[in-house]
C-alpha cells in the first residue's frame, strides 16, 4: 500500500443521472491538502454544507449507501468511494449540484478513468493508517452477514455470497492487492432481479435506473406482459439481455466481484485506509456500514488504549541526526533515538535503552531501572519535534515545561527495552509575536509503550520560546 497521502493534480469533472433519485447533476472533484480526507459539497444548498465520507453520517442503505449531515444529503456513494480506495486517493472534495452522485455506468471503472486521467499525486505526508492488532469478527444481527478481519500490512478481499435466488447461491471472489482493483472489480455492474424493479420503482429507489448498466436476473422467462407492465410504470425498456436458467449468460463471478467493490466503498467511510486481510460471507450495504461502525470503534479504542502501530526497521523520519538539528540537547541528556511517525496532530518516537546508559550506575547498582523522570523527559523532547518540525527554523527554539499532569508510571523500564514514544496533541500550537518575544503554548497526550505494555503516560504543557530573545 501507498505510504504517502494522495490527491488529485487537476479538477475532474463529470455529470450524469443519479441511480435512485433520477436527478441530474454535476460533479467537480476538487484536490485537497494532506489530512483534509474525503467530502462532499452540496453546492446546491444554502451555506454549500459539506459531508465528510464518515460512517457516522450514514443515513440509509437500501440497494446503495446514502450520506447524511444535517439537511444536506448524498446517494450512491459507494462506486466513487470504491474508485478512491482502490487508487489510494486518500484527500478529495466532491461538490455536487445535486442529491446523488452520477450512475456513469453502474460500475466503478468509469470513475476509476477519469481519476486516472486527472493524474493521482503524492502530497509528501505519510498516510496515517487504521491497523488492524488482532482479529476482528462481525456477524450482522438483521441479515447474518458474517465477517472476518486479520491483521496484514496490506489490503485484501474475499467475498462469498450465499443467497437463496439463483445464481448467486453459489459466487466467490477476491482481490489480492489494491493495485488489481481497476483490472479484477472496477468494472463489475451492479445487479437487479426483474421481478423486483417494479416493487423497487414504487418505494422511490432506481427512479434513474438505466436497465443497460445492471446485471438483470430471472429465475424464469419473463413474459411480454411483465416487460410491459415494468415499462410502463418506469418509462424505460428492458433490453433483451436477461440473465435467466435457460440462457446461463452470465459473466463469471461478476455479482461477487460487485459485491467487492460495494464493500470497498463502506470501509472508506472508516475516515482512514485499513489495513487488513477481509473475509465477507453475503455482503450488503447495510451490514457493510454496521461492520464500518463497529470496526471503527474497535479501531479507535486500540488506538486510544493500545500501543502505536509502526515499522520499526522502516527508514526513519528524522534520525538522530537530523533531531540533533532541532533539538539543543545532547549527551547525556538526547533520549529520542528516531521519529517513525508524524504528521499535524500526533508523533512517534523510538528510544532504545541499553545498559550503557549513563543514569544506570547510580539507578541502581546492580538492578537497572529507567529513572522515571528521564520517560517524561524523553516524551517531552518527542512532543517538542511535534511542535517545531513544520517551523523553518526549529532550531532557533527551545521548549520547556509548564506542566506534568496525571501523570502515572506503569511499568519498570530495564536495559533492552525499546521505547515507543507516543504524543497526541491536545490543542493547537499557535505562535505570538510581541516586541520582546516569539512564544507558544503547546500540550500534548503523551504514553510510552515497551511493546503492547504502557509504561509511563502524562499529559505536558510546555512553553515554545525563540531563543535569543529577550525574555
Amino acid at each position: 500500500m501507498k505510504q504517502e497521502q494522495h490527491t488529485l493534480q487537476q479538477v475532474v469533472h463529470f455529470e450524469g443521472i443519479g441511480l435512485h433519485t433520477g436527478t441530474n447533476a454535476k460533479a467537480t472533484c476538487l484536490p485537497m491538502p494532506p489530512n483534509s480526507g474525503i467530502q462532499f459539497q452540496r453546492t446546491d444548498l444554502p451555506n454549500r454544507p459539506l459531508v465528510e465520507a464518515l460512517v457516522t453520517n450514514v443515513s440509509a442503505t437500501e440497494r446503495g449507501t446514502v450520506l447524511r449531515k444535517g439537511e444536506a444529503q448524498v446517494w450512491s456513494v459507494e462506486h466513487l468511494l470504491a474508485a478512491l480506495v482502490g487508487l489510494q486517493i486518500d484527500n478529495l472534495c466532491i461538490q455536487l449540484d445535486g442529491p446523488e452522485v452520477p450512475n456513469l455506468d453502474g460500475s466503478a471503472q468509469r470513475f476509476t478513468e477519469l481519476l486516472l486521467e486527472a493524474q493521482v499525486c503524492p502530497q509528501g505526508i505519510p498516510r496515517k493508517f487504521f491497523h488492524l492488532k488482532e482479529p476482528f469478527m462481525y456477524r450482522d444481527p438483521e441479515t447474518d452477514s458474517c465477517f472476518e478481519l486479520y491483521p496484514s500490512d496490506n489490503y485484501s478481499l474475499q467475498c462469498t455470497l450465499a443467497y437463496d435466488r439463483w445464481p448467486l447461491q453459489h459466487q466467490y471472489a477476491a482481490l489480492d492487492r489494491l493495485d488489481r482493483f481497476q483490472e479484477e472489480i472496477a468494472a463489475a455492474r451492479t445487479f437487479v432481479y426483474l421481478d423486483e424493479a417494479i416493487a423497487l420503482y414504487n418505494k422511490r429507489l432506481i427512479q434513474g435506473g438505466d436497465p443497460t448498466k445492471a446485471l438483470i436476473f430471472s429465475e424464469k422467462e419473463p413474459d411480454a406482459a411483465c416487460l410491459s407492465t415494468i415499462a410502463q410504470a418506469t418509462g424505460k425498456e428492458i433490453p433483451p439481455t436477461i440473465i435467466t436458467p435457460a440462457t446461463h449468460a452470465m459473466p463469471t463471478n461478476e455479482p461477487a466481484r460487485h459485491k467487492i467493490l460495494d464493500l470497498m466503498g463502506d470501509l472508506a467511510l472508516l475516515g482512514r485506509p485499513l489495513q487488513a486481510r477481509i473475509f465477507a460471507h453475503k455482503p450488503g450495504h447495510g451490514p457493510n456500514t454496521r461492520l464500518a461502525a463497529a470496526l471503527r470503534k474497535q479501531l479507535v479504542t486500540q488506538e486510544a488504549k493500545g500501543a502505536p502501530h509502526c515499522n520499526l526497521h522502516a527508514t526513519p523520519i528524522f534520525d538522530v541526526k537530523q533531531i540533533s538539528n532541532m533539538l539543543p540537547h545532547r549527551y547525556p541528556f538526547q533520549l529520542v533515538d528516531k521519529i517513525v511517525q508524524i504528521d499535524d496532530t500526533s508523533i512517534t518516537g523510538v528510544k532504545n535503552v541499553t545498559i550503557n546508559e549513563p543514569f544506570f550506575q547510580g539507578h541502581f547498582p546492580g538492578n537497572p531501572i529507567m529513572p522515571g523522570v528521564l520517560q517524561v523527559e524523553a516524551l517531552a523532547q518527542t512532543g517538542g519535534i511535534l511542535f517545531l518540525h513544520t517551523l523553518p527554523d526549529p532550531e532557533a527554539y527551545l521548549t520547556y515545561f509548564l506542566s506534568i499532569d496525571a501523570c502515572k508510571f506503569r511499568r519498570m523500564v530495564v536495559p533492552g527495552d525499546t521505547l515507543l514514544l507516543h504524543g497526541q496533541l491536545l490543542s493547537d500550537i499557535r505562535l505570538r509575536t510581541t516586541e520582546k518575544q516569539t512564544s507558544g503554548i503547546a500540550k500534548i497526550k503523551g504514553r510510552v509503550f515497551v511493546g503492547e505494555a504502557l509504561a509511563c503516560e502524562a499529559v505536558l504543557l510546555a512553553q515554545i520560546v525563540k531563543q535569543h530573545e529577550p525574555s
